[in-house]
């Protein structure tokens, strides 16, 4: 057994906080000791795991401004994570002595973790390149980002390992740091498959009011302007005009999504969606719900005839394999991540980024409701055979295997350097 430690700056609800905290329990599969440092948790707003536990969690730098006058929020972050890996390396880590240290997100802790003593290796899961997320800006905005991108390239270099969430993200990351000489290597995020199995689904009607006989298509991302939800909504109203009325009269869309009540752009967006549903005239075929819980997630899941997902340039999607794994089809964007998730025409479909290609693909599938099947049943093969939590906690272990190995490497050659002297 041996003591591994994730710092992560927000342990809220995404995809990024899914990945850890499955990352954690694959390490306790394997019967390892873990724990988690983090910026933030909210106890109302995080995932069972960090609320149950299942985990121990000790929040650090919470304090410290998210951002100044609602600037500068990068820096703010940057500045906490400072702070978290400063206490863990002064207070933590000479006392836990931990073999590993898993961060993401912000790569700028890296140097500061490493100020402490002692045979361990920092892992940092690269998601995404921070510096391609942020928004196009004038000279001003150019000139703060100029060093905070310099930065995430010179202190990602000083990780152990870096690891990617797929081949879209390893030839992005490669683009963005080209002075990085080490190639990624890539582990495919999984999902928490034992959750799911003891997971009794609920009977819609519980989750939200709506019918039994309906048709619902679900749409499950955080209420964030890039991840594209328009693009659900306008499909649904065009969809109106292919299918007919009977069929119409059937069909549903819930948008469930992560919702934090102390993030401005959560709440511009969800009343942007709302009036967008109101200019359409579909409200009454949209229902949203902000941050469902795990077994709510669980029974939309369950009770839907497909997931809608519209992020384009997404870096892997792990909501595509929770549908995958209930045996529904996947209709999503033809880029990113999802082309290594999805394969197009066999276990779901993957369109171009526009109102009628997404509607038309929502069509087959009310036409024709023996190919939903067809599809899904062939996305719950492929993920079992390629993205199974098995499979993802075999991974780590091997990375965590190697990591050992150079430990005992280098202590071999350091016990060896002082017999000499």
């Amino acid at each position: 057994m041996v003591k591994i430690l994730f710092l992560h700056p927000d342990l809220g609800i995404g995809g990024a906080e899914r990945l850890v905290l499955d990352a954690a329990l694959a390490f306790r599969r394997k019967g390892h000791e873990v724990a988690f440092y983090t910026n933030h948790h909210d106890a109302s707003h995080c995932f069972a795991e960090t609320r149950d536990g299942t985990f121990p969690v000790t929040v650090v730098g919470d304090w410290i401004p998210r951002s100044i006058f609602g600037r500068f929020k990068a820096a703010c972050a940057y500045v906490r994570m400072v702070y978290a890996a400063v206490y863990l390396a002064w207070y933590v880590i000479p006392v836990e002595e931990p073999t590993l240290i898993f961060c993401d997100l912000i790569s700028l802790c890296i140097p500061f973790l490493k100020m402490a003593q002692g045979p361990f290796r920092v892992v940092f899961y690269c998601h995404h390149p921070d510096k391609l997320l942020t928004s196009e800006g004038g000279i001003l905005k150019k000139l703060y980002r100029a060093p905070l991108n310099w930065l995430e390239e010179l202190t990602t270099s000083q990780a152990d390992k870096v690891l990617v969430n797929s081949k879209y993200t390893a030839r992005v990351y490669q683009d963005a740091f080209q002075n990085i000489k080490d190639i990624p290597d890539i582990c495919y995020p999984s999902i928490n498959t034992e959750f799911f199995k003891v997971t009794t689904p609920m009977p819609l009607k519980e989750v939200v009011p709506v019918g039994t006989d309906k048709i619902i298509f679900l749409s499950i991302n955080r209420y964030e302007r890039k991840k594209n939800l328009q693009l659900a909504l306008r499909a649904l109203e065009h969809l109106k005009h292919i299918i007919s009325e009977s069929d119409w009269n059937h069909v549903h869309l819930i948008m469930a999504g992560g919702f934090d009540p102390i993030n401005l752009e959560n709440m511009e967006h969800y009343i942007e969606l709302t009036d967008l549903a109101a200019e359409l005239d579909i409200e009454d075929k949209v229902t949203f719900m902000k941050s469902p819980k795990d077994v709510e997630k669980v029974s939309l899941l369950y009770n839907c005839k497909a997931l809608v997902y519209t992020p384009s340039n997404e870096h892997f999607g792990i909501v595509p394999l929770e549908a995958m794994y209930y045996s529904k089809p996947v209709i999503a964007v033809n880029n990113g991540g999802p082309t290594e998730t999805i394969v197009n025409d066999v276990t779901g479909f993957l369109c171009q980024p526009t109102t009628e290609a997404f509607a038309t693909a929502m069509s087959k599938l009310i036409l024709s409701p023996e190919l939903g099947e067809r599809l899904g049943e062939a996305g719950r093969k492929r993920f079992e055979t390629k993205f199974s939590f098995d499979a993802f906690t075999e991974q780590l272990d091997g990375i965590l295997t190697r990591e050992r190995q150079v430990i005992s490497e280098a202590r071999a050659i350091e016990f060896e350097q002082k017999k000499r002297k």
